[in-house]
């Protein structure tokens, strides 16, 4: 099926009347719906541009309401996002609220890995469409010190270590925390953690997807002590769900 028949399909299953479309155009609330569609999904302008045909100048100005969007471009960009072209047009949605209680998590160890080095629980998999992804881990004293692959992927880390010593590296630098300090870091640069004690250390891990508004630094947090050179075993808790 070509390109042609799909967007006019798309278009066709829409029912919107044309007094709300052009309230939504005037107001530029389509524009900021495409923005926050395209950072959810980490997505650049070129990106999606590459994606919809349209250039990332044109796209820029759509999502600032600088210019009028057609029924045809809405429909090449629903298409990217898996959205039907009336999401541009309906009611905001109430505010996400969601509480996850200890006793319906689900504790769920390291894979790929045995034994496991940790556990972890998503602590926001109820909600949907989220633009970050908090776990609370648990990590296992090493057995040996074979040294493992770190990991990397798009966005921001945050780390705040719970029980415990933990070790972390980020890039070439290595550091060790204790109860109560915490990092922030850049999680494209390759990183790794695991328990640096003798006892089983706890963190909250909250993994950022959208980069944008933050400087592509590394960012370590002060409270981080440099560590003796020691093996970090790579862990991710994002990938593992």
């Amino acid at each position: 099926m070509t390109e042609q028949p799909v967007i006019s399909e798309v278009i066709q299953k829409t029912q919107v009347d044309p007094e709300t479309a052009e309230r939504f155009i005037e107001e530029k609330r389509i524009g900021e719906r495409i923005r926050r569609l395209r950072l959810k999904k980490s997505m650049g302008l070129v990106e999606l541009g590459t994606h919809t045909g349209l250039s990332a100048s044109f796209l820029s100005q759509l999502e600032t309401g600088r210019v009028v969007p057609t029924l045809r471009n809405l429909a090449r960009i629903a298409m990217v996002f898996s959205k039907d072209l009336s999401y541009f047009f309906e009611s905001e949605p109430k505010a996400i609220f969601r509480i996850h209680r200890q006793a319906e998590r689900v504790k769920m160890p390291q894979t790929g890995v045995e034994p496991p080095t940790y556990y972890f629980e998503s602590l926001g998999y109820l909600v949907p469409d989220r633009s970050m992804d908090p776990f609370f881990a648990e990590f296992i004293p090493p057995a040996g010190d074979e040294e493992a692959k770190a990991h990397m992927h798009a966005g921001f880390e945050f780390l705040y270590v719970l029980e415990g010593d933990l070790a972390l590296r980020h890039g070439d630098q290595k550091y060790t925390l204790v109860k109560g300090d915490a990092a922030y870091f850049d999680a494209s640069t390759p990183h790794s953690y695991q328990c640096a004690g003798k006892k089983p250390a706890e963190a909250i891990i909250v993994t950022m997807h959208t980069t944008t508004g933050h400087p592509h630094t590394r960012v370590v947090s002060t409270a981080a002590r440099p560590a003796a050179r020691t093996d970090h075993p790579g862990k991710d808790e994002k990938a593992a769900l």
